[in-house]
């Protein structure tokens, strides 16, 4: 293993202690304040450095979704950080069906090393 592959597991490893647990679930809207229905679904890419590490785990995105059923705002709120970042970008390209108000919920992304 190289110095730099080291390091980068070394700053993934510390990552993953500060973020706490891992909650397994489903990919689906699983807050009861979401009640829309999801058209288009966007699948995360796998991460290559989290198919290296073999990482599996699951993040939960919160969304915020517009009355157009586009995703307004999306955050981060639990899983492993290696695999945050494709979940969130993946999370931000979802779109529901249009509704009259605003609605928001919590989407889990099951990650499995494959």
């Amino acid at each position: 293993m190289s110095r730099r592959t080291a390091a980068a597991v070394v700053a993934v490893l510390i990552l993953a202690v500060t973020m706490g647990p891992i909650r397994a679930g489903a990919q689906q809207a699983q807050s009861e304040e979401i009640v829309r229905r999801a058209k288009n679904k966007i699948q995360p890419a796998y991460p290559e450095l989290a198919r290296k590490m073999k990482i599996a785990g699951t993040v939960k995105i919160e969304v915020v979704v517009a009355p157009n059923g586009t995703v307004k705002d999306a955050r981060i709120v639990g899983g492993h950080p290696v695999l945050a970042g494709a979940a969130l970008e993946a999370a931000k390209k979802w779109r529901f069906d249009p509704e009259a108000r605003e609605s928001s919920g919590v989407i889990d992304f099951k990650f499995e090393p494959r």
